[in-house]
């Protein structure tokens, strides 16, 4: 039996998981201690059976393997008989899904701050995933972030480092890690959902893309699925060398932060698809030669097409997405005769829906799309069914956003982001809007007249839990609507999201600017809740 030492601790504040699991700037993650008490509290949590198999990996951002480490060594402290770790402790998030599902393991930790640079001076994070290989529930979250406020002592062992970097298995403790080649598992399934055959041929007449890994995770794995295995040109991947600083950029896949690749699309030279990921491969970014296409719409358009991909032929049986995201994806269900549900944000409550078999596709306005292959967004996968769908209908991008318009109409959508403000101020706006939502209905704000305006609750359809206050919604008798919230994924201060929605049918103008589209939306948002005034902003930092 391993020697198990006990280490005394005290708690430290703030230590609640937000809708992607605990993040804060990596100088607070290295207070001694800090990454230390989080992890014993969840395995306080979960209790892991002896002998049970846990996955660690993360986006290989700065802090990383210094973590994995000291993770490592806990979990064999805390009673598991075996850890897969991703070769160089990376894994993406969607790989980490597959892995936990694949090999049965109990659980994950995803060692990630997403789309938040990294570095230093930076973000760090630490996520839970379950045995499903999606977020842990908030029934979970809950109790981890608990049991931090109370813990008094955390568990390790005394042994060295691993090499991560070498694949094969050690010992540690009495416990086998078993360092894993982080690619090739995601790389096959792959190959089991799309036409790759369909795709390589598509290449081999012509067709050109370039993907943007943004010095991030989806570098290795893009680079074997889009380079060797369908054979696009080398160079395809760009920025594809995972760093601990994402080179010292923003891996975020919008058009702020990938403007280079947006750039290039909209350009003369532009190949026929642009795409992106972000820091741990759980996002996308979609963009045809001339023509981006947003989040929701992209949600919208993959759900209408997505039984031209083999694994999903005749089997749509539902579509999900977020409340924040666009109703595109609602006209589709209701056209197809399908069910479209709508849930708070965060992934973890697709969760139940997808083992349920309720939804086969789900989809986020902050670029996550996802399918019930794994239980994550999964920013590869999106692309590749993008390109088994332009393979397979021998259409550019927009003419098949066009044709798809066409049929279901058109929702101008655009999320305004006010970062880093003030907590007191945010939270002023959002009280003084809940103050004010029993009598907004039946007022005007321009030719904008409120339908209904409330604070959206979600009862899950497969346990019946009950998530209340997930965000506050103005809706027009037109069809339009504003949507606030209060972002849980920043590191500090507050993140103010408004989301801005103006449906237009198929009869009406298809092709319009989206920020001429919205203008009335948007002057109604600071008319309810004077953004402004309780900000200090007069304009948005990120438009996405």
């Amino acid at each position: 039996m391993p020697q198990i030492v006990s280490v005394p601790t005290t708690p430290f504040e703030g230590q609640a998981p937000g809708t992607s699991g605990l993040r804060k700037k990596v100088r607070v993650f290295q207070q001694p201690g800090y990454a230390e008490n989080f992890i014993q509290a969840v395995f306080d949590v979960v209790q892991p059976e002896a002998g049970t198999t846990l996955v660690i990996g993360g986006d290989g951002r700065f802090h990383n393997r210094t973590v994995i480490q000291q993770a490592i060594r806990m979990a064999a402290a805390n009673g598991y008989g075996r850890v897969l770790v991703g070769q160089g402790g990376i894994l993406s998030t969607p790989a980490a899904s597959h892995v936990i599902r694949k090999y049965g393991a109990s659980g994950g930790l995803i060692l990630s701050a997403s789309h938040n640079p990294g570095g230093p001076d930076e973000d760090f994070g630490i996520k839970y995933n379950i045995a499903n290989g999606g977020p842990a529930p908030e029934s979970v979250t809950g109790a981890v972030h608990a049991r931090t406020e109370a813990i008094d002592r955390w568990l390790t062992v005394e042994a060295a480092d691993v090499d991560l970097d070498a694949i094969g298995e050690t010992q540690v403790g009495g416990m086998t890690v078993s360092v894993i080649d982080s690619v090739a598992d995601y790389a096959d399934l792959m190959e089991t959902l799309f036409d790759f055959a369909a795709i390589r041929a598509a290449v081999a007449s012509g067709f050109t893309m370039r993907f943007d890994a943004m010095g991030a995770v989806t570098g290795p794995y893009a680079t074997e699925i889009l380079e060797n295995r369908l054979s696009f040109a080398a160079g395809t991947v760009v920025n594809g060398v995972p760093l601990e600083d994402f080179g010292g950029h923003h891996p975020d896949p919008n058009l702020i932060h990938a403007k280079d690749l947006y750039d290039l699309m909209m350009g003369p030279d532009a190949p026929d698809l642009g795409a992106a990921s972000d820091g741990d491969g759980d996002r996308n970014l979609i963009i045809g030669r001339g023509r981006f296409i947003t989040p929701s719409d992209s949600l919208a358009m993959l759900a209408a097409n997505i039984e031209l991909a083999p694994a999903y032929k005749g089997r749509l049986g539902g579509i999900a997405r977020s409340m924040p995201t666009s109703a595109a994806a609602d006209r589709v269900a209701e056209a197809l005769g399908i069910p479209i549900f709508e849930t708070p944000t965060g992934w973890k409550f697709f969760g139940n829906l997808l083992d349920a078999g309720q939804v086969t596709i789900c989809g986020e306005e902050s670029a996550g799309t996802g399918s019930d292959h794994v239980r994550e967004k999964d920013g590869l996968w999106a692309v590749l069914l993008w390109l088994n769908i332009l393979a397979a209908r021998k259409l550019s991008v927009d003419a098949i956003a066009r044709e798809h318009w066409a049929r279901f109409g058109r929702n101008y959508y655009a999320r305004h982001d006010y970062e880093g403000i003030e907590t007191v101020g945010a939270n002023a706006l959002m009280d003084g809007l809940k103050g004010k939502l029993a009598d907004l209905a039946g007022q005007s704000f321009g030719p904008l007249t409120v339908a209904v305006a409330d604070s959206f609750a979600y009862t899950d359809p497969v346990d019946g839990s009950v998530s209340a206050n997930q965000g506050l919604r103005v809706l027009f008798e037109d069809g339009s609507r504003v949507v606030f919230r209060l972002s849980g994924t920043g590191t500090q201060g507050a993140t103010l999201r408004v989301y801005l929605e103006s449906y237009v049918p198929p009869s009406g103008d298809l092709d319009a600017e989206t920020s001429a589209m919205l203008q009335h939306q948007i002057a109604a948002a600071e008319a309810i809740a004077g953004i402004a005034q309780h900000t200090g902003r007069t304009a948005p930092d990120v438009i996405t």
